[in-house]
């Protein structure tokens, strides 16, 4: 069992089972029938609630078990997605083969396998596709309720403008908000949000 699988190893849902607020207001950006990849999607409540809006799901992280739970709440739900079990640090990503990429709080890596990752998501979308992403700021240590202690593997500003500077920015906002995102995402936290759109 790895450390990702002892860490989704409980009954209870890790980060909840409503999907993530930043995603849940990129409605109105989602169009039925869409393919969204839900990268490193653990327990699937993002997924989940994709696919409940009428896209076509691909559901992929590392973890057995989350996905195990994962599955339960999709069935709950009433929802079908594709589950992959992969690992994201060498997964290869398909050449445009996504309308959407959905990464919520994947910091959970340093800089080298990040750059290979954003690179990768880049990739994978379609010409007019969308990335809606999620993370944390640095000032999010100060704040201990969540994400890694490493400064490094946070975002900033200028290092989303830099990664993603071929893309169309439609949206790039840092915030402090409240979280409440089951037990591991709870309280103030340092937020940013990035929506872009690959080139058409």
């Amino acid at each position: 069992m790895n450390s990702w699988d002892k860490r989704f190893a409980g009954e209870e849902f890790l980060f909840g089972e409503a999907p993530n607020a930043f995603l849940s207001r990129q409605a109105p950006r989602l169009e039925k029938g869409q393919r969204v990849l839900a990268v490193a999607d653990g327990e699937a409540r993002n997924g989940v609630w994709l696919a409940e809006q009428g896209l076509s799901v691909h559901s992929m992280d590392f973890s057995s078990v989350a996905q195990a739970k994962a599955r339960q709440l999709a069935a709950r739900r009433g929802v079908e997605l594709d589950f992959e079990l992969a690992d994201l640090l060498t997964w290869e990503f398909p050449s445009e083969a996504y309308d959407v990429v959905a990464t919520i709080f994947i910091q959970f890596m340093p800089p080298q396998d990040r750059a290979r990752v954003f690179a990768g998501m880049k990739r994978t979308l379609k010409p007019g596709g969308l990335l809606i992403m999620e993370g944390y700021r640095p000032e999010q240590i100060a704040y201990g309720t969540g994400g890694p202690s490493d400064p490094t593997w946070h975002y900033t500003e200028e290092l989303l403008r830099a990664e993603f500077s071929d893309f169309e920015i439609i949206e790039l906002s840092s915030y402090d908000a409240e979280l409440n995102e089951g037990a591991r995402h709870k309280g103030p936290s340092a937020l940013i949000d990035i929506v872009a759109r690959k080139p058409g």
